[in-house]
């Protein structure tokens, strides 16, 4: 059986209108495996949720155009089905945490019509068997009081307990790959750690491939086996757990790691990275964070740099790792 249960090859994604074209992916790559939890981390408009909607198949196009690239989801290619032959694999195959599930839920619907409508269409269960898997999945998710939470229109949960029942919506089909978008950022730190805790044991029992998409590094630590860092729709670092924290190459992610606040930096200033991510409407030529970089050079203005493995699964794209080591 292959371990790669997702692999993104040289994906570009752009979305074009009349008037401008924005650069929103720049040959993308990203391997996931089975059991594997994969954490994607940038700051907002560096690409993740374009990354989460091109593998859902959710990209508007128009004006979203995929200029090249595959995203190979158990040795199909994602990018050439139909929306018909998608439908059959979002919700079934790949399930989705999103980050205001608020948002996504039908508020005129309760919480279990939702759920139940969703066994019934990819399982074929009849609405009994539905139901009872529903409630099943409600208690998986640690969610107390499932019945009555089945009953509920989504405006009469807490925020946590939306966030459960999203959860239980997203793995109730048993699905391969779990993509959750920023699966914390509105709860509470209490809640934070129950839902990394939760995503951690459903990861374990269902041998599920987790594409964890966070800006927080301080997070990402406590849950990921292997992180990518995403700039500019390109990843400029990616490496298992540990390497990535004890042996930081790229210097937008050794500037990530300093902005982070811990108990030994009490009283210092946290250290913020000038600037913002470059427009996808306006990215600078050659390697993206250069405006940014403390370490910048002629060459790093002029020339995209090429991503080199370092051993152990560890790779970055920068001009100036041996240089500055």
């Amino acid at each position: 059986m292959d371990p790669v249960l997702l692999d993104i090859q040289n994906l570009d994604v752009s979305f074009v209108k009349p008037e401008k074209s924005a650069h929103a992916l720049r040959g993308m790559d990203l391997t996931i495996e089975s059991g594997e939890i994969h954490a994607l981390v940038g700051e907002s408009g560096s690409g993740k949720t374009v990354t989460s909607m091109g593998i859902m198949g959710l990209i508007p196009m128009p004006p979203g155009r995929i200029n090249a690239g595959r995203i190979v989801f158990k040795g199909t290619d994602l990018t050439g089905l139909s929306q018909a032959k998608m439908r059959k694999i979002r919700g079934r195959q790949i399930g989705m945490v999103f980050q205001e599930p608020a948002r996504y839920f039908n508020p005129s619907l309760k919480i279990g019509e939702q759920i139940v409508e969703m066994l019934m269409l990819h399982l074929g269960l009849d609405k009994k068997k539905a139901i009872d898997q529903a409630l099943s999945f409600l208690d998986v998710a640690g969610m107390v009081r499932s019945r009555r939470v089945l009953n509920s229109y989504p405006h009469e949960l807490s925020g946590g307990m939306k966030q459960r029942a999203m959860i239980a919506m997203a793995i109730c089909c048993h699905p391969a790959l779990l993509i959750a978008d920023e699966p914390t950022t509105a709860l509470d730190v209490t809640l934070q750690r129950q839902i990394l805790q939760l995503i951690r044991d459903l990861k374990k029992q269902f041998d599920m491939g987790i594409l964890f998409i966070s800006h927080n590094l301080g997070i990402v630590r406590e849950i990921a086996d292997r992180i990518s860092v995403i700039y500019a729709g390109r990843i400029v670092e990616s490496a298992p757990l540990n390497a990535f924290f004890d042996h930081t190459r790229h210097p937008y992610t050794r500037a990530l790691l300093r902005s982070i606040p811990s108990a030994k930096k009490r009283g210092q200033r946290l250290q913020a990275i000038s600037g913002q991510v470059p427009d996808a409407e306006n990215i600078p030529p050659g390697c993206s964070f250069h405006p940014r970089c403390r370490q910048a050079e002629t060459v790093c203005r002029r020339e995209m740099p090429p991503t080199i493995s370092y051993g152990n699964g560890h790779q970055a794209a920068c001009h100036m790792i041996d240089a500055h080591e």
